[in-house]
């Protein structure tokens, strides 16, 4: 065995890749080298004498690594078989956080794109937190995970985002002591911002963007504005936490176990405002209101208890939710690359241009959806409608519309003038 060294590198601005060499033996995707060049970068690692030298296309760029990642293979074309399927690029921004950390791991795994799927996964950081990133990495590394082809870390969102056919943003600013709201606003927008043009400018024209940072509806509406290359339906907000702490309240008053649970929806944003919808959810196969007879429940308690259950987790642990927030972000994503289940739905927060439900136009609203999936999805256009729902339904609305006013200098539309109707942000980002 030889040992080859190189220079430490000093760069932090440049994207890493990663090669999971190890799974040679179960190997059925040829890795595709990075095309990053890193400046004055060097490695020291192992190297299998006798290993194959893959040839590169890109005269004189290399890129670091360590660990099992720096070694490249040139797998043959008869060493892949048809039962795996073509290499996916997930990008996720905030990598080096709690959320990220619990996403990552059930990604690799094959929750998400199933047991089939290879995954290379790019990962966004700062300066300040690309050491955790190649923490994270080491572990993705140590998980011996066959379906993770190819790992990188960065600072760029225009090397991280490459060729992205599905990235989750989720590294917003967190609220500090004495922010207004609209400053919060102001701020994470603009973070958001920068993150749709680098998508517009370099990711797949399909790609398909989870907004998991708060308040993510108007980040994720400013994010598709920034984007006009990529087609506004191919932009969430994540709502779908919101919708299986919903279904686990309503399974405990039932005396149910939670997968009896279905066609719950949870409309608007991702506020105080939010609306968990009990005159369409079932339980068992009926209606809600035939199973829980509380109206006082459903309309006071239930409600309340959905739209502030962040911040009660947050006075119990200390924190805000991390692992059940990754969990839902899975359900997110395989809800659109899994056909939904004849006669149910799930929530998400998208465009309303063209919405059934006479919500305004040009915000991000969480609706009801359903997926053939193929990644696409339409909007459930059979529900029922009563005057409470719409009532509620108004309030979050009216919210986002202020949201939108208040950074309308990010969206071309004007001056920004924040009149926002009180403070209804979550706990947990307070």
């Amino acid at each position: 065995m030889e040992e080859a060294e190189f220079i430490p590198s000093s760069s932090l601005t440049k994207t890493t890749s990663l090669y999971p060499s190890q799974f040679l033996h179960v190997s059925t995707h040829k890795p595709r080298l990075s095309l990053t060049p890193l400046r004055k970068s060097k490695i020291c690692c192992s190297v299998i004498s006798n290993a194959p030298v893959p040839v590169a296309k890109e005269p004189t760029k290399k890129t670091e690594c360590f660990g099992v990642f720096c070694l490249t293979y040139d797998l043959k074309d008869e060493e892949e078989t048809s039962s795996w399927k073509k290499l996916i690029n997930v990008s996720v921004s905030g990598a080096a956080g709690m959320i990220a950390n619990h996403f990552l791991f059930k990604l690799a795994s094959g929750e998400v794109f199933g047991p089939d799927q290879p995954v290379t996964l790019k990962l966004l950081g700062s300066e300040r937190s690309i050491q955790a990133l190649e923490g994270v990495a080491m572990e993705l590394e140590d998980s011996l995970f066959p379906l993770l082809r190819e790992v990188s870390i960065g600072i760029d969102p225009y090397e991280v985002f490459q060729d992205a056919e599905c990235s989750l943003l989720i590294a917003p600013k967190p609220r500090g002591p004495g922010m207004e709201r609209s400053g919060l606003l102001d701020i994470n927008v603009q973070i958001f911002a920068e993150q749709g043009k680098a998508l517009n400018a370099v990711a797949s024209r399909n790609v398909k963007v989870i907004e998991a940072g708060n308040p993510c509806n108007t980040n994720a509406l400013i994010c598709l504005k920034k984007a006009p290359d990529i087609h506004a339906k191919n932009f969430h907000a994540l709502t779908r936490l919101d919708e299986n702490r919903a279904k686990c309240q309503l399974a405990l008053k039932a005396g149910v176990f939670y997968d009896k649970v279905s066609n719950m929806t949870i409309w608007g944003n991702h506020s105080t405002t939010q609306v968990p919808d009990f005159l369409n959810a079932k339980i068992n196969g009926f209606p809600v209101k035939d199973v829980i007879r509380d109206s006082k429940w459903l309309e006071e308690e239930f409600t309340e208890k959905i739209q502030k259950r962040g911040g009660v987790l947050i006075q119990k642990w200390g924190r805000s939710s991390a692992a059940s927030t990754a969990v839902s972000v899975v359900d997110a994503m395989r809800s659109l690359v899994t056909p939904t289940p004849e006669g149910d739905w799930f929530s998400t927060g998208v465009y309303t241009n063209g919405n059934p439900y006479g919500i305004a136009k040009d915000i991000v609203f969480s609706m009801p959806c359903r997926s053939k999936g193929d990644g696409d999805y339409e909007l459930v256009k059979d529900v029922l409608m009563d005057d409470y729902l719409r009532s509620r339904i108004k309030k979050s609305e009216d919210e986002l519309l202020a949201e939108k006013r208040c950074v309308a200098h990010l969206t071309g539309e004007g001056i920004g003038i924040c009149d926002l109707p009180g403070d209804t942000m979550l706990p947990g980002e307070m």
